[in-house]
């Protein structure tokens, strides 16, 4: 089975798939301040629900942003030390990429602006069309983003567009066609990741910050730099195991 978290958005979402991409269970919190104390206990609770345990788990699918720094570094550090304690591999899904499927496969058609909060009155954006493609393809296909800005400077043929995610209800003057889920579906990503894992696609889990932390710590800028040097090289916690898909 596939273990599919986000928690790029206002919500703590956790799947469990079969292989075969049908969910086998979903827990989905919505708490932005919580994701800490919120992404372990909810794991353990759907593999409860699955009647699963982690030795069950064969492939790790997480949503890589754009999200709040703090947040994302969460998800994504916990689902590489799961695979790292499973040796097994881990897949990295744009979470817009996850909003978009979820919309795509309830029905939705044409072109769709994904729109989720960036805080400092900014949003984090991506822009999909339908896609042409075979049946063992996604429907949709990325045609700009993920970006950041504030939601009024946003093209006017982009703020008319079927808007997913959270931006509509906190920018409704400047995007006017709420349509859509509002945070990720863990099982939409984990339908993502096992769809470009069969096409043998590279799925890395880097996370998209998009821009600096809000929060900058009161150091030395050498000692910064020091840190950000440290950051670039592997350690155990982004490392993965021996033939595993970890990036």
């Amino acid at each position: 089975m596939l273990l599919a978290l986000d928690t790029s958005t206002s919500a703590v979402a956790v799947a469990l798939l079969d292989l075969d991409g049908g969910p086998l269970a979903q827990e989905h919190v919505v708490d932005p301040r919580g994701t800490t104390e919120l992404l372990a206990p909810l794991v353990q609770r759907a593999l409860a629900a699955a009647g699963a345990t982690p030795a069950d788990v064969e492939l790790v699918a997480v949503g890589t942003g754009p999200g709040p720094f703090t947040s994302l570094r969460v998800g994504i550090v916990t689902a590489r030390t799961f695979a790292l304690a499973r040796s097994v591999p881990v897949l990295g899904v744009p979470s817009h990429d996850a909003i978009a499927h979820e919309w795509y496969l309830a029905g939705g058609r044409g072109p769709l602006l994904v729109a989720t909060d960036a805080r400092r009155k900014e949003v984090y954006v991506s822009v999909y069309a339908q896609a042409a493609g075979d049946e063992s393809a996604l429907p949709w296909q990325v045609t700009r983003g993920p970006l950041v800005s504030r939601a009024v400077d946003l093209p006017e043929s982009e703020r008319v567009l079927p808007t997913a995610g959270r931006g509509p209800s906190l920018y409704p003057e400047a995007l006017t066609n709420a349509d859509g889920p509002l945070d990720v579906s863990a099982a939409a990503l984990g339908g993502v990741a096992l769809a470009r894992h069969r096409l043998g696609l590279d799925q890395p889990t880097d996370p998209l910050y998009l821009r600096r932390p809000d929060a900058t710590p009161s150091v030395p800028r050498s000692a910064i730099g020091a840190q950000r040097q440290d950051e670039q090289t592997p350690g155990p916690a982004s490392a993965g195991p021996a033939g595993a898909t970890q990036q």
